[in-house]
């Protein structure tokens, strides 16, 4: 039987799940990961951590947390860099992190490497078949969701 933090830990990634999809239909058509998706993540997302805080395990809140910060701040220099990245892509950052990271460290650099590789891949791809060209503007929250959702296979099927 499912204790509450497991159950809370599913109905989050669960609403992830389903919030990630959408993002990634929006972000592919009109190149923009919307407020009013990616700002409750983060409510989602502190949900599982806060039950294992309160049940005295403050190492996967404090490193959901620490995730959370460090990949909304990597994305934060991207962005202010000129590097492509939007400001839905910082704040979608920050919620990715608190979900990889509340799985462990291991995942959340996973995670974050992944989708820059994926994205990188499909870029090549599509410079190679002269589908687009440098200046081509390419959504990447879908890779960055793809990522996270690469790293938490790797978590459930790995044990």
């Amino acid at each position: 039987m499912i204790g509450m933090s497991g159950l809370v830990t599913v109905v989050a990634f669960g609403v992830f799940a389903v919030v990630g999809v959408l993002l990634v239909i929006i972000d592919v058509r009109e190149h923009r990961l919307p407020n009013r998706l990616v700002l409750p993540l983060y409510g989602v997302g502190l949900a599982p951590p806060l039950v294992a805080l309160f049940a005295g395990e403050s190492d996967a809140a404090i490193r959901a947390l620490v995730a959370a910060a460090s990949l909304f701040a990597f994305y934060f220099v991207l962005h202010r860099a000129g590097g492509g990245m939007g400001a839905g892509d910082v704040k979608l950052a920050g919620a990715i992190g608190l979900f990889l990271g509340f799985l462990g460290w291991t995942q959340a650099l996973l995670g974050a490497i992944a989708g820059f590789v994926l994205g990188g891949l499909w870029a090549l791809a599509l410079l190679v078949t002269r589908r687009a060209h440098r200046g081509t503007r390419i959504a990447f929250g879908p890779f960055m969701l793809a990522g996270a959702w690469a790293a938490i296979a790797a978590t459930i099927l790995g044990g």
